[in-house]
């Protein structure tokens, strides 16, 4: 057997919640060009619709949905639609997240509304979206790959106000471990990508500020801000049968940031 064959996703179903945003359509591309077909779920519609074209155009299958995965109803139709339009599910991919630089307030002053706000985006999306995939893959009874996105927050802290969002990506972190405890019994492993700042528009406003963009990379080893084309090797990685003894894990997708910390 060509070791190579261990990445391939081919006759996988893989979800990917955020699949309309810049990281998820990226990793809804690669996992499609490692033979997956993809159900792509997001808020917004145009986007997602418009990734979807991107993977189709690539030869995969591909099915959009818009829905809101904080939300229970739209996580289980999500699920559903996956299983009726292919009839199993293999993988779910959680990339939706983000907003801290739009809600930094100081510890002792955070308000109630901006932190419920960051954890439904960071945290909620994740447990409702992977509580409704792992039922449909227990009842499927073939194990599955659980994916998160946490972030070096997670571990690292800042002085920026990023009190929610780090609370919410450690929390991530934990129930990875947590998860990966209580669903290996089912052949399902979970296992996250922790990146640094990757350049995506959600964050161009704040690499557009040359002292931020240099104090950033001067703190990485590798000396760049991450592309989304760097998440895509872990993700396909945790995906496959080349992961199938790795669960529980954390893996620092970072140019080396938090080993200088």
């Amino acid at each position: 057997m060509n070791p190579i064959d261990n990445f391939r996703l081919s006759g996988r179903v893989a979800l990917v919640s955020g699949g309309g945003g810049a990281i998820g359509s990226a990793l809804g591309e690669a996992m499609a060009a490692a033979g997956a077909k993809i159900v792509l779920a997001d808020i917004d519609r145009d986007h997602v619709d418009e990734a979807a074209v991107r993977v189709r155009a690539a030869g995969a299958e591909c099915v959009a949905i818009a829905a809101n995965v904080t939300a229970e109803a739209d996580a289980e139709h999500v699920v559903r639609t996956a299983l009726d339009q292919y009839g199993r599910l293999d993988i779910i991919v959680n990339a939706v997240g983000g907003g801290a630089g739009k809600a930094l307030f100081a510890a002792h002053e955070y308000p109630r509304d901006a932190w419920d706000s960051i954890m439904e985006l960071n945290l909620r999306s994740t447990v409702v979206a992977t509580q409704a995939a792992v039922r449909a893959m227990i009842k499927g009874g073939d194990g599955g790959r659980i994916i998160n996105i946490s972030s070096v927050r997670a571990l690292l802290g800042i002085n920026a106000g990023y009190s929610a969002y780090v609370a919410a990506k450690g929390a991530v972190t934990a129930l990875t471990r947590q998860w990966a405890t209580e669903w290996a019994k089912y052949g399902i492993t979970v296992n996250a990508i922790a990146p640094t700042f990757v350049d995506t528009p959600q964050v161009a406003m704040l690499l557009a500020d040359e002292k931020f963009r240099t104090d950033l990379v001067s703190r990485v080893p590798l000396g760049r801000v991450g592309r989304t084309d760097d998440l895509v090797g872990p993700v396909i990685f945790f995906a496959s049968p080349a992961s199938s003894f790795v669960t529980g894990q954390m893996l620092m997708v970072d140019g080396g940031l938090t080993a200088t910390q």
